[in-house]
């Protein structure tokens, strides 16, 4: 799973419930308004004055570490 500016946030919330505290920590504090269900992660970036580059990487990040499987014990 690759995270992409054009997606839709509440595409990504409806992937994981997970990733809300690292659109909060990059700035993103209002996931339930209207605008989250058409915006693109890239527009509320741009509305937001945030680095677009700088959430994709947390967030693909986040879902790289949930992707790997167990390590055998």
């Amino acid at each position: 799973m690759e995270i992409k500016k054009e997606m839709i946030i509440s595409d990504v919330l409806n992937l994981d419930q997970g990733t809300v505290p690292i659109f909060f920590k990059n700035g993103l504090h209002c996931l339930g308004c209207s605008m989250a269900s058409g915006e693109t992660i890239e527009e509320a970036c741009m509305v937001h004055g945030l680095n677009v580059d700088n959430l994709l990487f947390e967030l693909n990040s986040y879902f790289e570490v949930k992707d790997l499987p167990a390590a055998n014990v």
